[in-house]
């Protein structure tokens, strides 16, 4: 995958890297989109693929050359069919005299990527040249990447192209660690083998990580400086990773913005404050970075821009040469998304006195109960701090007399199987405006893209169904 990052805008052509945990249904239904000419599968994944072909074929449609990606110091471990290559054998047969084919306006797309959000159907989101470009030099330069770090991967290679820090790390002649699959234990031998120096990672893989058993973990043999992005992450999530020795940084931004838009750049005055307070302003989503034009919080209808008072809530809205060219054969949503000028993110935030920014809420997440606006986050930050809590997602419930109530769909950490639901719910109104505590709250696993987001809108259903608890 990193290779193909630079051979395949090398030769011109667009790069569509595609989410390993999709199906042979939803992997079918992209190739036709994007119209593929080749697809590159690892070897394990090669009866998916094949399953996608077969759909495929269905409809009349040729298939893409299929290239077989093995074990690069082994023989190939599958057969060889018709239309099917093996990757290093075709490398064998390249040109060394090749010439790069530069696109002809800085503005060509160099790769479509399929957003792997919260909602159920991804949207092909196209990036140019240029956006990839200042992206990856800005991410860099947020992550205090200096020369030859050694990166380790959690984030997926196929998630913003690795939110641009293929090209970025490549830059500033970076060692790459790759994992087949992430694990606490993973993360903590792959910093001592290689001296991992920068990492990044969803909040559930921090969380992962704070939560991992004593003996998966080993001391750090320096600070190893960690990028987090994705959902706003609990404070207590962050004070507990620097308790290991992490140093946590925190971006915020879309697969739209080509990753990393926003960064809570730290301000040495901080430093003296107590551990809590800190990690509570470290978990705020910050001020834009250096190449991206604009990010500002705006009323939805109006634009109007809010006051920096950090209690009006507004839509996070961007502008700039790091925002997406559009929605790939998608005229409508690309409309919409960019109505008014400027590019719509979804979330709601407030702007504090210092002008950064503080995501509250998705836009479709609010809750509503008697007139009143809950911020689900606000009440899963507070659920993270039960001891027995491990994940939490906050979602409306109808209700006939409130319109909707906050429910609560929480996974325990083991052996605390004796929690009850009033007991969260009690600690909750400890904590809270008592409005703003859950009404109801439900055991169980997380529904959670392959990025480590929790999908809502499967929770949002099931809290649906449940009807009215007034």
């Amino acid at each position: 995958m990193h290779e193909l990052h630079f051979a395949v805008p090398m030769t011109g052509a667009v790069l569509c890297s595609l989410n390993t945990r999709y199906d042979s249904a939803m992997l079918s239904s992209l190739l036709t989109h994007s119209e593929a000419k080749i697809i590159f599968v690892d070897y394990q994944l090669l009866e998916i693929a094949r399953g996608a072909f077969q759909v495929h074929e269905k409809t009349g449609a040729e298939p893409p050359l299929l290239v077989l990606i093995s074990e690069s110091d082994g023989p190939c471990p599958v057969d060889i069919t018709a239309n099917t290559y093996e990757y290093e054998s075709l490398l064998v047969n390249g040109q060394n005299g090749f010439q790069v084919r530069h696109p002809n306006c800085e503005w060509d797309p160099i790769s479509l990527n399929y957003t792997s959000g919260t909602t159920s159907r991804p949207k092909g989101v196209v990036y140019s040249h240029r956006g990839a470009y200042l992206n990856s030099l800005s991410t860099v330069l947020l992550h205090g990447i200096g020369s030859m770090p050694v990166y380790l991967w959690t984030v997926p290679m196929f998630h913003c192209n690795g939110w641009c820090l293929i090209w970025g790390l490549a830059a500033q002649g970076g060692t790459n660690i790759c994992l087949r699959k992430v694990t606490p234990k993973g993360i903590f031998d792959s910093i001592a083998k290689h001296t991992v120096t920068h990492m990044g990672g969803a909040p559930t893989v921090l969380n992962m990580i704070v939560n991992s058993p004593v003996s998966d973990q080993s001391p750090l043999p320096h600070k190893v400086e960690v990028m987090t992005g994705g959902a706003p992450p609990p404070p207590q999530i962050i004070s507990k990773m620097e308790e290991l020795g992490f140093g946590v940084s925190h971006l915020y931004g879309l697969t739209e913005t080509y990753g990393p838009g926003t960064s809570c750049i730290w301000k040495p005055e901080w430093d003296s404050l107590p551990l809590d307070e800190r990690s509570k302003l470290k978990a705020r989503q910050g001020v834009h970075h250096l190449g991206l034009e604009e990010v500002d919080i705006r009323d939805p209808v109006t634009l109007a821009r809010v006051p920096a008072d950090g209690k009006t809530m507004g839509e996070i809205m961007f502008r700039g040469n790091t925002v997406m060219s559009g929605y790939l054969k998608d005229l409508k949503a690309t409309e919409e998304a960019f109505s008014g000028g400027w590019f719509r993110s979804g979330d709601l935030a407030v702007k504090h006195p210092d002008n950064y920014i503080e995501v509250k809420d998705r836009l479709k997440d609010i809750v509503i109960s008697g007139g009143e606006n809950i911020s689900t986050v606000e009440v899963e930050t507070v659920l993270y701090g039960h001891p027995a809590v491990l994940e939490a997602a906050v979602v409306a419930r109808p209700d006939d007399h409130w319109g909707q109530t906050p429910c609560a769909f929480v996974k325990l950490k083991e052996g605390y199987d004796h929690v009850s639901a009033q007991e969260i719910i009690k600690f909750c109104r400890d904590h809270l405006p008592h409005y703003m505590a859950p009404r109801t709250v439900i055991f169980e696993d997380l529904p959670k893209t392959s990025t480590g987001k929790t999908q809502k809108f499967i929770l949002r259903e099931k809290a649906k169904t449940m009807g009215s608890l007034s």
